[in-house]
């Protein structure tokens, strides 16, 4: 299903991020679809848990921004704004 392949992308990325931080847990994500990206910030926010079962972003809050812009030329794609990691 597209949601999963998406949503493993992400996970990947995300923990590239924590393991350059020597494997610091992730906090917070931040994402933004774009308006034709056929998948809801509510489907993300779903699934989040089970794609990332068992990694250090297992835990993260999701903060998902909608665009309703169809002529943003990334309206198809779902963007990973930021990463936060926890402190110490």
């Amino acid at each position: 299903m597209h949601e999963e392949a998406l949503l493993r992308d992400l996970v990947r990325k995300v923990n590239e991020v924590s393991a350059s931080y020597a494997g610091k847990p992730v906090r917070r994500i931040e994402l933004w679809v774009g308006a034709l990206s056929h998948v809801t910030a509510q489907q993300l926010k779903d699934r989040w848990p089970t794609a990332a079962a068992g990694t250090a972003a297992e835990h993260a809050r999701v903060e998902v921004s909608t665009s309703t812009d169809l002529d943003d030329p990334r309206a198809q794609a779902v963007v990973l704004r930021s990463v936060d990691l926890e402190d110490g």
